[in-house]
């Protein structure tokens, strides 16, 4: 269940890295050389690469040719345009960069996000509760019922969950569902009992891990049947941050990664 975030600050890399993108490269590779192994997918933020231009982007390449094959890549892109600019979009993550899953925003509509939930060789991870103190800001917003389709009056998390259950072709789609707010994590299971969840916020943020196992997994298909119920569980800093002061950093970061590993068993 451990989804390895790759999320390298310049401001927040240990002693022996320097503070750009050379830094970044190095200690990229530390943490996928230590890490990865104990994985089942690996997340960059496209954002930490992309602050560098293009040379960012060549740098995020490199990182992706040397993750193994039967490690699962997951870009945190948040996209979602219309349907030209993400059918381009869909291209850029998912041929250029080789990603196997990405995430997406709902804002637009699922006709919008559509070429990124299309392809059968592929995954999307919608963002639905996120877990950022201001999500509820706009996710937490009341939608109106709609008497025609069914749907009751409900925050905004819990139409986005239900809408998306009926998005793309079928088993291309998942939720990002934070690990700081377990009582709408567990609303959202009940509504989409078949859908993956991706979740963000332990760690570093905060989350708690037993309300994730308890509700997190898929008691359905089409996720009820993969490993785990097909959940994943993002930890970035509490990983990496492990080097900062370390005289063993790989060791550290390995120690760290397994750790994880253990806390967050394959369920049957």
């Amino acid at each position: 269940m451990l989804c390895l975030g790759l999320d390298p600050d310049p401001a927040a890399l240990p002693e022996g890295f320097s503070p750009d993108l050379t830094g970044i490269e190095a200690f990229s590779r530390l943490i996928l050389e230590a890490a990865a192994p104990l994985a089942a997918a690996v997340k960059p933020n496209l954002a930490f690469f992309e602050a560098f231009g293009s040379a960012g982007l060549a740098v995020l390449e490199r990182l992706r040719a040397t993750i193994p094959s039967g490690i699962p890549v997951i870009m945190d892109a948040k996209r979602g345009d219309i349907g030209t600019t993400a059918a381009r979009q869909a291209v850029a993550l998912y041929d250029s960069l080789g990603a196997d899953a990405v995430t997406v925003s709902p804002y637009l509509g699922g006709e919008a996000i559509a070429p990124l939930l299309e392809r059968l060789d592929r995954f999307a991870y919608v963002l639905c509760r996120t877990s950022n103190p201001g999500a509820a800001e706009l996710q937490s917003l009341l939608v109106a019922a709609d008497g025609d389709a069914g749907l009751p009056a409900e925050p905004l998390y819990a139409r986005v969950a239900r809408r998306v259950a009926d998005w793309g072709p079928g088993g291309t789609v998942g939720l990002v569902v934070g690990a700081t707010a377990p009582v709408e994590l567990a609303e959202i299971r009940r509504i989409a009992p078949g859908i993956a969840f991706l979740v963000p916020g332990v760690g570093a943020q905060g989350g708690e891990i037993g309300p994730v196992l308890a509700d997190g997994p898929a008691r359905d298909g089409p996720a009820g049947g993969r490993p785990g119920g097909g959940l994943l569980v993002n930890v970035s800093r509490a990983i990496a941050g492990e080097a900062r002061g370390a005289a063993d950093q790989m060791e550290a970061i390995r120690a760290a990664a397994a750790e994880w590993a253990s806390r967050l068993p394959v369920l049957p």
